[in-house]
């Protein structure tokens, strides 16, 4: 399946969202609409699940957008019923970029006791090794993604129940791993002991709700009640509401910095603190560690947007639109050939040529992964006049690939593992280029003392190079930790 875009190998890619719903009339049209509020997590396909007494469970899986897929009133007709989950997809294990119907998501199991589905944000970092040792006793796989491994593990569990049997297999699991899952009649949430991926609880009139965010509580019209904890995991029924415990050892919380950064949807809440006001703060803290001369704070929309705007306050610089998204511009609609690959950033984003003509620009953007887009930027904006071109990076260098729910290139092909930051700057061309530091990104997010080297408050692997949870199965291909 071809990129969204033709340049957009140089973004980091979502991960994936899920969402579920328990004790609410028409369950698929609420997962429908939360789906539609975490697109941005995964955009290559996405599934429903649903149970009904009187139909049984009842699937669907597209491969597209929400939008184009699950608005259809003979679809959701289709899936009915007071409980179902969902999940939308971004490749990130198994056939990256090439997702195929087999591999989207929720899975479903029939076992002796009932039938369950599965929907799952993250990545196991021992799911080759799990995947061999399954095949070796007779497991027969259906697809090409590591979230199968938790339905075969949970086979051939011995547990009395199904809740027991997921917590059972979710023990032999290692990486991050948010999950949501259903039976019959129970609705189940569980997050990885150091809480990497993100997952909250909503109450929606005598229902609840499980979602990756907060911003698709808020399109049901559902109630924020909660983040579910590292390592705990949660069994809600209409019956018998929330009954929640801890199947894992207690450790430190490591949650993802990156979803502050970049991944969720600036209005969600992430650990009791809105995710704009972090991303301001980013610019504040840029402004204070990287100050320059300039005209006009421009951002790189819309993810530069909020640091930016916190730039400009902190700086005194004016700001302003210096570059304008095409907001329709959807999936490219030319075959993505080199010439169109060359113009492929104009596709996307336009030049404000008024207002940029004869400034100093300081350009906002959240990270700088392979660095061939911020090139291209640079290069519109002094076509379109620009007297100097200042970019400043809302993360520190992406300097180290993700194992954990994020599609990253391989290190090698990181700009920031290969050059030093005056190296960067030449290479791309620009009059200055800074990153915010750990330090001032910790700030950012509410530790004002900043890093805690001894014990990181979150994973930032792909800045320090840091790992929490061991890359089991990248290591036995030859990955090289830092030593």
């Amino acid at each position: 399946m071809p990129l969204a875009h033709p340049f957009d190998d140089d973004k980091l890619k979502e991960e994936c969202g899920i969402f579920g719903v328990v004790g609410v009339a028409d369950a698929a049209n609420f997962v429908a609409l939360g789906l539609h509020a975490l697109q941005h997590r995964g955009q290559e396909a996405g599934g429903i699940v649903v149970h009904d007494a009187e139909h049984g469970f009842n699937s669907a899986r597209r491969m597209g957008y929400v939008r184009d897929n699950f608005t259809s009133a003979e679809l959701l007709q289709t899936l009915p019923g007071n409980i179902g989950i969902g999940h939308v997809r971004y490749s990130t294990a198994g056939n990256k970029g090439q997702t195929a119907i087999r591999d989207v998501q929720p899975f479903f199991g029939e076992f002796s006791m009932g039938g369950a589905a599965i929907a799952h944000n993250g990545n196991l970092t021992n799911a080759a090794a799990l995947r061999r040792d399954l095949i070796d006793r007779g497991a027969i796989f259906q697809s090409s993604s590591d979230s199968e491994c938790i339905i075969h593990l949970m086979a051939r569990s011995m547990g009395r129940n199904i809740p027991d049997r997921m917590e059972e297999a979710l023990r032999k699991a290692e990486g991050a791993f948010s999950v949501v899952a259903m039976t019959r009649t129970k609705l189940m949430g569980v997050r990885d002991p150091l809480g990497v991926r993100p997952l909250v609880l909503g109450k929606i009139g005598d229902g609840w709700a499980l979602s990756s965010e907060t911003c698709a509580l808020d399109i049901i019209g559902a109630e924020f009640v909660r983040e579910i904890e590292p390592g705990e995991m949660v069994v809600i029924s209409a019956k018998d509401g929330v009954q929640s415990h801890f199947p894992f050892r207690r450790q430190e919380p490591r949650f993802c910095i990156f979803e502050q950064v970049y991944f969720s949807r600036p209005d969600s809440i992430l650990s009791g603190r809105s995710v704009y006001e972090t991303r301001r703060q980013i610019g504040v803290e840029l402004a204070r560690e990287a100050p320059v001369d300039a005209d006009l704070v421009c951002p790189v929309p819309d993810s530069g947007t909020p640091a930016a705007i916190g730039f400009s306050h902190e700086s005194g610089i004016p700001y302003g639109m210096g570059i304008i998204r095409n907001q329709y511009m959807g999936r490219t609609f030319i075959e993505p050939t080199d010439a169109i690959r060359n113009m492929g950033v104009r596709l996307k984003l336009n030049v404000n040529r008024a207002l940029i003509a004869g400034k100093r620009i300081i350009l906002v953007d959240d990270s700088v992964v392979r660095g061939t887009t911020t090139r291209k930027i640079k290069d519109m904006l002094l076509d379109a006049g620009a007297a100097e071109v200042h970019f400043r990076i809302a993360s520190p260098p992406t300097a180290w690939p993700c194992f954990y729910g994020v599609d990253t290139p391989q290190r090698e092909k990181l700009i920031a593992a290969t050059m030093t930051e005056d190296e960067m700057r030449d290479h791309l061309g620009v009059d200055s280029l800074r990153f915010i530091s750990l330090d001032g990104l910790y700030r950012a997010a509410g530790h004002v003392e900043g890093r805690n080297n001894a014990c990181p408050q979150f994973c930032d692997a792909c800045f320090s190079g840091e790992y929490p949870i061991k890359p089991t199965d990248m290591i036995a291909k030859g990955f090289e930790l830092k030593s």
